[in-house]
């Protein structure tokens, strides 16, 4: 059964690489298309591995192969492959020179240690968060 989280064929093509052994792998009885189409399916879904539909392997199957693919860091790869190409799509360096981060964002997050988190306390310079 086709589902909208599958890959189309482009799409696996431009993957296909970062999978080992090819198409079955090593000693896998499922196509690894089909295994990555399962995380896609579980990803986008949100349900339980159990859960998984009977189209897909095994959920057991399933999950040892992403925990594996995260292990090797297989999915950063695919992840930073993507962003790259999508980059050079819209006309940009597919390697970003620099990153902007928001002062204001940095700036609350430090403060927030040292005065506690509730805004309505009257003494909140007390460096014990909760007491008065």
């Amino acid at each position: 059964m086709s589902y909208p989280s599958n890959l189309t064929d482009s799409e696996w093509e431009m993957i296909s690489g970062f999978f080992k052994y090819g198409k079955y792998g090593n000693r896998s009885l499922h196509e690894k298309r089909s295994l990555v189409d399962a995380v896609l399916y579980l990803t986008k879904t949100g349900c339980q591995w159990r859960q998984l539909p009977n189209d897909f392997p095994n959920w057991s199957t399933v999950h040892t192969f992403f925990r594996r693919a995260k292990k090797r860091g297989t999915w950063e790869k695919i992840l930073r492959k993507l962003v790259e190409k999508s980059r050079e799509k819209m006309g940009r360096n597919a390697d970003p020179s620099y990153a902007i981060i928001d002062s204001q964002s940095s700036k609350t997050t430090g403060a927030s240690i040292e005065r506690g988190i509730d805004g309505g306390k009257k003494n909140q310079r007390s460096k014990t968060p909760y007491c008065n």
